[in-house]
């Protein structure tokens, strides 16, 4: 799991709701259980990697608890076991009590994700939209950048002030951590474009080591997901092409 770990949250004060529960890990749901004493009306969850969604189904035959979220895409590393009894629509709300959630759908890392945001309070549920200590990989097909950075616009516009993210601990700048990873996606992609320009065309195992210089060589491995994501958008905005896998500026 990434970093620390997955974190689940737990949202309400005697019955309540489990956001992301994590892997099917029997000790991580015994403590959830614990916790809530079994009182749990509802499993939500943001997204449906392996790390986030697999035990919703363990807590709701121990509960009988509503899972509530969104049917996972095609594709790899999937939890193609999450069945939601209620798919959430963008701004869906779940009530706790007196307490309210509203669901944002926010596709970028995954096409099926979505945030959190506590009514009254600032604080957003991000899952692995955004999380502390790193940048989350955008993987294609189901990864999209255009989208993510279009996410992240939309919560600039959102009463948000606080971040619970899926992986780290709670970022009590939300609008300035927005602007961060928004920069930092923008100025990654001009260095493709620099990089581009330098080479004239290269193929991206080239690439992934001049526009991930400043990065760990053993991670552009993974890297090399989100470069291809940043092409994908660059080229749907009309400023790169491919041929024979190797990409090149339009006009070049």
């Amino acid at each position: 799991m990434t970093g620390p770990g997955t974190n689940t949250y737990l949202v309400g004060a005697g019955r309540c709701v489990v956001i992301d529960p994590g892997p099917a890990d029997a000790r991580h749901v015994d403590r959830i259980m614990a916790e809530t004493g079994g009182c749990i009306d509802a499993v939500l969850v943001t997204h449906t990697h392996l790390d986030h969604s697999p035990a919703a189904q363990l807590i709701a035959a121990q509960t009988g608890a509503a899972l509530l979220g969104r049917r996972p895409p095609d594709g790899g590393r999937q939890d193609i076991s999450f069945a939601p009894t209620r798919t959430l629509q963008d701004n869906d709300t779940v009530d706790i009590g007196n307490l309210r959630l509203r669901a944002l759908h926010t596709p970028g890392h995954a096409s099926n994700h979505l945030c959190y945001v506590l009514a009254g309070t600032g604080l957003i549920f991000t899952g692995d939209h955004l999380m502390q200590g790193s940048t989350v990989v955008i993987a294609p097909p189901d990864g999209d950048m255009g989208d993510y950075l279009r996410s992240l616009q939309r919560l600039q516009r959102e009463p948000v002030s606080r971040i619970a993210p899926g992986h780290g601990v709670t970022i009590e700048d939300a609008q300035g951590e927005i602007v961060r990873i928004i920069q930092h996606r923008l100025r990654r992609e001009a260095k493709v474009v620099s990089r581009l320009a330098e080479s004239g065309h290269s193929g991206i195992d080239a690439l992934v080591v001049r526009v991930y210089d400043d990065v760990d060589p053993r991670l552009h491995p993974v890297a090399k997901s989100s470069l291809l994501a940043h092409l994908l958008k660059l080229e749907a905005d009309g400023r790169v092409r491919r041929a024979a896998e190797q990409w090149q500026l339009t006009g070049s």
